[in-house]
């Protein structure tokens, strides 16, 4: 992923969807070559010169200052997601390219898994910011089972979103979904453009999934921190879940997500259940396999 390019893309897209109209410019007659702002108007909006803006726009970010920044920022109508990509793109902009680093082998420590493993009802796993998942409690592990049945290792969220089958089904509103995973891969790619396999995986998904290549182009971008799920799980059903995000600050770029649900609601006592199942398969796999049959296998996993 190009630097210069990816902030040229972003500055585009976000002036094509911001009218004259919306932008508190006065709204003129007669045709206009443009669905958006022309580059004149978001310069006059950010009280920059239209040279300076149409130099920005093509991708030359070199020292640009916050406030400029800002300025665009208020002018295009940018949210709290948009106006960090953006300056996150200048940043990565204005210091050039530079080849993709070896991305670190991702770990989480035994403490964090202690902290997972205590929150007993509540479905709970580690992800880091290629939602590549990395640990799991019990009932988080139940829940997320058609993720983690994948052969692929680690699991991904957004590789099952695009290329298995099985997301359409078990994510009851897989369009939302879809654009919130795609929005989240966007915003860490202008964090980190050479993050290596971040890079490979938006590469992957692109080349093997129009509708995730479809996506990448709007350039959206959104942060994850919270909010409702709907899932249709193998064993249980429908469940409508709240979820946090809860950042480990001693592990940069991992992220605890923990979900939960209404008491005395169909969602609880599905997760109820889910545990008592989750519960009673762990207790089988220690017992000696000569005296206890095996249990039956999840869907989606082999015997």
């Amino acid at each position: 992923m190009d630097a210069r390019s990816e902030f040229r893309d972003f500055l585009t897209s976000r002036r094509a969807r911001i009218t004259p109209g919306q932008a508190g410019l006065p709204v003129s007659g007669g045709n206009r070559r443009v669905t958006g702002l022309r580059r004149e108007e978001v310069a006059l909006l950010a009280g920059v010169s239209a040279d300076y803006y149409i130099k920005l726009e093509r991708g030359n970010a070199r020292g640009v200052s916050d406030g400029v920044l800002e300025a665009l920022a208020r002018a295009l109508h940018l949210d709290e997601a948009e106006r960090a990509h953006l300056f996150d793109l200048a940043r990565a902009a204005g210091t050039g390219t530079r080849t993709p680093g070896r991305t670190p082998k991702p770990h989480v420590r035994p403490s964090v898994q202690r902290i997972l493993d205590s929150m007993s009802g509540t479905p709970a796993y580690v992800r880091n910011r290629r939602l590549d998942i990395l640990a799991t409690n019990q009932l988080g592990k139940a829940l997320l089972q058609p993720i983690l049945a994948g052969p692929r290792l680690p699991p991904n969220v957004a590789r099952f979103m695009f290329l298995d089958p099985a997301a359409a089904d078990y994510y009851l509103d897989w369009e939302r979904m879809a654009a919130g995973t795609v929005a989240i891969l966007r915003a860490e790619a202008g964090r980190d453009p050479h993050d290596r396999a971040l890079t490979e995986l938006v590469g992957e998904l692109s080349t093997r999934s129009d509708l995730f290549r479809t996506r990448w182009a709007t350039h959206n971008v959104h942060l994850h921190r919270g909010g409702v799920k709907q899932l249709r799980h193998p064993i249980v059903g429908e469940l409508t879940l709240e979820y946090e995000a809860l950042e480990l600050q001693a592990d940069t770029g991992l992220t605890i997500m923990a979900y939960s649900a209404e008491p005395a609601t169909p969602a609880r006592d599905a997760l109820n259940l889910l545990a008592g199942r989750a519960a009673a398969d762990d207790q089988d796999s220690v017992s000696d396999a000569g005296t206890r049959p095996a249990p039956a296998p999840w869907p989606g996993t082999s015997a």
